[in-house]
């Protein structure tokens, strides 16, 4: 008998793989509403079939010896486990959904690491959802919400959506391309102007009112696209990068912290869209910074500027996934026990350096995500990034159908669910506040 085909870990999944913990898994969540029913039986082997069409995603971590010097995926000719469950019609079938999302990790010993969840008669409400102590349950009857939970140290959001768009292409049997993305001019990389130094250690979170829960708490809520005005340098990336920064300067200071500079992760993915789309991993992080005076909504039109400058410059930076010190800690120098403890203690030493958050702005679907006549079209679709101490809060965005899908997930030794709804606030505030620029 063949023995399966293996990759070495990259360097993403090594060190996610090196500093997992079971207090707060790191899933990424994806919610996609459709506003008809879906048939659970051609559900499941539309998406059994889109798994089969992108077979990197059929993995599961290889067995080795202590002292193998890599991890390993190991691809299999098929599903290990059912993948597609279907929740209990009820009022709070939506909520528990979500809630085992961010607390149940697909393990990494059975392949895929995915799954997904329908949910019946969810139907999207128009207002906010979220998960712990008074979180709306979620929207009255009607339609379907399709939850999928990844395991992070395999996969990312976009790669799973990639596996959605062909599922629904083969239950639907209509054309799900994506759209081609905005064609903008190309330009010469530079580095950030006016940059503040990285050498301090920047702005945390300030802590609100968590409660006697472990984990992450979560909330979602649906926005309208911020107005931009013709001509400007700006993108809505950049709208939301500056609304995010306004938000933590503004519970800081309400929570009584000193200012200290903010630096906000922005993952950038240049991947294609299309069926040949590398699954995986496969975004790099880079970080936004700000100083304390820059952070000043009296002052939005430098801000948007400055912030549009710098993330057009990270961008064009070529830089490792996670930068060139973590290329250096996978690198198989030695047994990866040995390096996962080094690996989990340079992250310690290193915590008071972690920026301050994660913005991961999807952008707009690129994907119809049309299941046929009687399930429709996706009309929403949300994200959620992990959000572990200690950074303790993601802010993660996409745009379907003309509206932005806001997702806050954060930690719960950190904030409360009203802190939360106090946040989610703020973001709105100052979002809007950025479209009356001149």
């Amino acid at each position: 008998m063949t023995a399966p085909p293996r990759i070495p870990f990259p360097v993403v999944d090594e060190v996610s793989r090196h500093c997992a913990q079971e207090a707060e898994p790191e899933t990424v969540h994806i919610e996609v509403h459709l506003p008809g029913r879906l048939d659970p039986d051609r559900l499941r082997k539309s998406f059994t079939e889109a798994l089969l069409r992108h077979p990197r995603i059929l993995m599961r971590e290889a067995r080795g010896p202590w002292y193998r010097r890599r991890y390993e995926w190991e691809l299999t000719e098929g599903p290990d486990v059912e993948v597609v469950t279907f929740a209990p019609p009820g009022a709070a079938s939506l909520r528990d959904a979500r809630t085992r999302a961010l607390t149940h990790a697909p393990p990494l010993t059975a392949s895929p690491p995915v799954r997904l969840e329908m949910v019946p008669g969810a139907a999207r409400s128009g207002g906010p959802a979220g998960t712990g102590p008074g979180a709306s349950p979620g929207p009255p009857p009607g339609g379907t919400a399709l939850v999928l939970t990844l395991n992070h140290t395999a996969l990312d959001g976009p790669a799973c959506l990639r596996i959605v768009a062909t599922a629904a292409e083969l239950y639907g049997g209509r054309d799900n391309a994506p759209a081609a993305p905005p064609v903008r001019p190309a330009e010469e990389p530079q580095p950030p102007p006016d940059t503040p130094s990285h050498w301090a250690p920047p702005a945390r979170v300030a802590a609100g009112r968590p409660g006697s829960a472990t984990g992450n708490g979560l909330l979602v809520t649906e926005l309208a696209l911020p107005h931009r005005p013709k001509g400007v340098p700006y993108t809505v990336n950049d709208q939301l990068m500056a609304a995010t920064a306004l938000t933590l300067a503004h519970w800081n200071r309400e929570h009584g912290a000193r200012p200290r500079p903010l630096r906000i992760t922005m993952p950038v993915d240049d991947r294609p869209r299309d069926a040949g789309m590398p699954i995986g991993n496969g975004t790099r992080l880079v970080e936004v910074p700000f100083s304390p005076e820059e952070v000043d909504p009296d002052r939005l039109p430098e801000l948007l500027h400055r912030t549009a400058r710098r993330t057009r410059a990270l961008k064009a930076l070529p830089r490792p996934q996670l930068g060139h010190g973590a290329a250096l800690l996978t690198a198989p120098w030695a047994p990866v026990g040995c390096r996962a403890a080094l690996t989990r203690a340079l992250r310690r030493t290193a915590a008071p350096w972690t920026s301050t958050t994660l913005l991961s702005n999807i952008g707009r679907i690129p994907y119809p995500l049309d299941f046929g006549e009687e399930a429709g079209r996706a009309h929403a679709v949300w994200f959620s990034a992990p959000a572990r101490m200690p950074r303790g809060l993601t802010f993660t965005t996409a745009s379907t159908a003309g509206r932005l899908h806001l997702s806050l997930r954060w930690s719960r030794t950190l904030l409360g669910h009203g802190d939360g709804a106090r946040l989610r606030d703020l973001f709105t505030h100052y979002l809007h506040a950025t479209e009356a620029t001149p």
